[in-house]
């Protein structure tokens, strides 16, 4: 008879020899040779909107094991209520809208009630005209959106302008003990409907092989759309009723089977939300994304509740921010008026990405303009171009260039852990977001003021790259900027030198 300790030691034992063959495989996927800048795979298409999807069988997704979306809802469209099993990064690429996460156990606390009652449906009870539900929050162009791991959300388009989120799961995330991929529950609505009616011949699937790959069968269509109704569609409607109290006929509208709008519905004559009303000055600010000008105040309470002053008690989980405008001036880390700008949300701007283990940055290159060749210490990072034209090129360990090539707005490209990499704007200039798998992600710079070789001794210099020590004292010290480089300074030196 096997002992307890036996069983408990086989098991230890299989646990560590399946972490490992993980471990093996996510090093075999990060050996990259050449990878191409990404477009989205598939298009799925909806009542009131379209999700593009990129694939996330791609080698470099794998790699970093990290997944991407973007969402395009039209106005008065509404992204039904769904969960997914990862922890979720979304930036609002442009419009504006509203959105809520539903946080279990915490109350809700925006609420509206009349005395006046009328009839309901079921046994001549009466019911107070009233609503209640969790916080929900305005949403702007320079958002960045925090959802934790199996958290409850949707999105409403409650503008003129088409809404344009992209979104970033981390598929490798310790939350996440599904698989490797993110798979999406539907609380509501049928989501396969409009995916099964292309198939019989609508045009509205689009679909980009990447590098002459064959597309894997039941690739996200078979994960998310195809084949798959909301969560209720699983249950009998007899205890759907009963759960919820309602009759059949309710329930059944809950499973949704009946439903052709896809997974993006349009709203009918707009969504009657509880929220604060903003005052004239917060509208201005929410419109811009940021109030134009460094509140020192602000930046104190983006600190609270994730650094050297936390004491547990500042925020809870109810009450932690889940949105945060990433072009606010004050968060800009690195400016330079004649090259550009960056900006960094870590966990110690934004708290809830310490839960998340996230962070983001927004960037910003003038007109051929270069950011400092680095490399990121202690994540993998999803690059997406939003305006312009960037130039990139990627360097592996093995000192062979992986990627160069141009990106265009729209255009997504993957830079692993530690892989060097050096990015110029375009004729255009250039902005992008960035994703980062760790809440504090930290790069090291090879060029500029503070950097790997200037902080090296000028002898250690001259001798590992053969110069004379005058040689190496020019290399560390004629490049003055820290992290931007201006193109009209770098010409000026080539001029004088």
């Amino acid at each position: 008879m096997v002992s307890k300790a036996s069983l408990l030691l086989a098991l230890s034992l299989l646990f560590t020899a399946c972490l490992a063959r993980q471990r093996q495989q996510q090093q075999d996927q990060c050996q990259l040779r050449n990878i191409e800048a990404l477009e989205p795979y598939d298009i799925i298409q909806a009542e009131a909107g379209v999700t593009e999807i990129w694939d996330a069988d791609n080698q470099q997704f794998q790699c970093a094991g990290v997944d991407f979306i973007r969402h395009r809802i039209q106005p008065g469209g509404l992204l039904l209520p769904s969960y997914v099993n990862t922890p979720i990064l979304a930036f609002i690429e442009r419009g504006r809208g509203v959105h809520g996460v539903i946080l279990p156990g915490c109350p809700e606390t925006y609420e509206y009630s009349q005395d006046q009652q009328f009839s309901g449906e079921r046994g001549g009870q009466e019911f107070e005209s009233q609503d209640r539900h969790q916080k929900v929050e305005e949403l702007n162009q320079g958002d960045v959106v925090a959802i934790p791991t199996g958290a409850a959300h949707w999105l409403h388009n409650d503008g003129d302008l088409e809404l344009v989120a992209v979104v970033f799961f981390d598929t490798q995330n310790y939350n996440n003990q599904l698989d490797e991929y993110h798979r999406r529950f539907f609380l509501a609505g049928n989501p396969q409907a409009q995916s099964q009616q292309q198939q019989q011949g609508r045009p509205q699937i689009q679909r980009h092989q990447q590098q002459g790959r064959p597309r894997r069968q039941g690739q996200w269509q078979g994960r998310q759309f195809q084949n798959s109704g909301n969560i209720f569609n699983g249950f009998d409607a007899e205890f759907i009723a009963g759960a919820f109290n309602v009759d059949r006929d309710t329930a059944e509208k809950l499973q949704g089977q009946r439903d052709q709008r896809g997974h993006i519905v349009k709203a009918q004559q707009g969504l009657q939300i509880i929220r604060p009303q903003q005052s004239r000055q917060q509208q201005q600010q929410s419109r811009r994304g940021s109030s134009g000008r460094f509140d020192p105040r602000q930046q104190h309470q983006g600190r609270r509740g994730s650094g050297g002053w936390s004491n547990g008690f500042e925020e809870t989980i109810c009450s932690l921010k889940l949105k945060e405008n990433i072009e606010n001036p004050s968060h800009a880390d690195f400016v330079n008026p004649q090259a550009g700008k960056i900006a960094n949300l870590n966990s110690f701007k934004f708290p809830i990405l310490k839960h998340l283990q996230l962070s983001a940055e927004r960037g910003e290159l003038q007109r051929n303009a270069i950011q400092s060749p680095h490399w990121t210490i202690n994540a993998h990072n999803l690059l997406y171009v939003t305006e312009g034209n960037l130039r990139v090129q990627i360097v592996n360990n093995e000192g062979n260039s992986i990627f160069d090539n141009e990106l265009r707005e729209g255009q997504v490209v993957v830079i692993p852990q530690n892989f060097a990499v050096i990015k110029r704007a375009g004729e255009q200039g250039a902005r992008w977001v960035s994703f980062k798998t760790n809440d504090n992600a930290m790069i090291a710079n090879l060029a500029g003021r503070v950097s790997a070789i200037s902080s090296l001794p000028v002898d250690v210099v001259a001798n590992s790259y053969q110069l004379s020590r005058e040689d190496a004292q020019r290399l560390k010290f004629s490049q003055r900027e820290t992290v931007l480089f201006n193109p009209s300074y770098r010409s000026q030196g080539r001029a004088s030198a």
